[in-house]
Formats: C-alpha cells, structure tokens, sequence
C-alpha cells in the first residue's frame, strides 16, 4: 500500500514538473520568436531545444531552475547561426544570438 502511494506520488511530482518545463519552453519559445521578429532575423525551424539544466540564486537569493535553450536563426537566407535564451524561473535572463551577416 505505501509502495503505491509512493509511486502516484513519483508519478505526480513528474507529470507536475513536466507540465511547468512545457509552460517555461512556451514562454523561452515566444520571447525568442519575438526577439527575432525585433531583430529582423528568421527563426529557423521554429523550434528551441534545452541545451542546460541547472539552478541558479534570482536576484531576490531564491533558488531557480535556470534553462538555456538553443535556437537557430538566419539573417539572409542563407546562412544558418546559433543563439541561446537563458530562463530563469520562468523569467528571461538573456537571449545571446551569434554575430551575423546583414543583408
């Protein structure tokens, strides 16, 4: 009996943080998305992947999971390059995008 109430409760906390790492990837996704948009670059692929996983102290000393997520971009066309977006919590700490060719 307590092997099942442990186990639902496994069960509970993974489905828990999976549906807060889906919300933090949703807004990693539209703050990237966004940025490009400002940038006048084109998000390629429309996707970012977690590259990072760790924790980090917020400006508060609170304990946040910190994310960096990759993503590709092109300002021609042609060319593909590499930018990351760092979360913390669910908050953006910075988008860093390697230099590119303009048009």
């Amino acid at each position: 009996m307590i092997d099942d109430i442990i186990f639902i409760g496994l069960l509970l906390g993974a489905f828990w943080y999976w549906t807060s790492a889906q919300k933090v990837k949703e807004i990693a996704f539209n703050a990237t998305k966004d940025y490009c948009l400002a940038m006048e670059v084109q998000m390629l692929d429309a996707y970012i992947a977690l590259s990072n996983l760790g924790f980090q102290r917020d400006s508060a000393g609170k304990i946040q999971l910190k994310r960096t997520f990759s993503f590709e971009f092109s300002s021609t066309g042609y060319e593909r390059y590499s930018g990351k977006i760092i979360m913390l919590g669910r908050k953006v700490k910075s988008i860093v995008m390697d230099p590119y060719r303009l048009p």
